[in-house]
């Protein structure tokens, strides 16, 4: 399964290295943070594509704000993760950069479609 659509992606991409980077996280994170940002930022694409399977414009911008949300839940895992020190901060900014640039395009899809 995959979308022609850019910004899903990249957050596909994005998803990958939260799960990579994720696995060296203390074991006592399991089902604390780990699981928290692991589920937050699979959601982002998966909204983006469930969205797009849907009829209607007006369903398919729902789910890009619900992505967008997702993403920004993603975003402050990111940066707690950095002040815990289970991240270093080159893979935070890297990160951190990536999920600017999927916002910027979800705001770009969002507009388009509400033309």
């Amino acid at each position: 399964m995959e979308s022609n659509l850019e910004v899903w992606k990249l957050a596909h991409q994005l998803t990958l290295e939260v799960y990579k980077i994720t696995h060296s996280f203390p074991k006592s994170e399991q089902f604390g943070l780990m699981s928290q940002m692991r589920r937050s930022v699979s959601s982002v694409p998966t909204n983006i594509i469930e969205g797009q399977a849907r009829q209607y414009k007006k369903e398919f911008v729902q789910f890009l704000y619900i992505a967008k949300g997702s993403l920004e839940e993603t975003n402050y895992h990111l940066y707690l993760s950095k002040d815990l020190g289970y991240i270093t901060e080159p893979d935070y900014v890297f990160l951190f950069e990536l999920c600017t640039r999927i916002k910027m395009m979800l705001y770009k899809l969002i507009k388009s479609l509400s033309v």
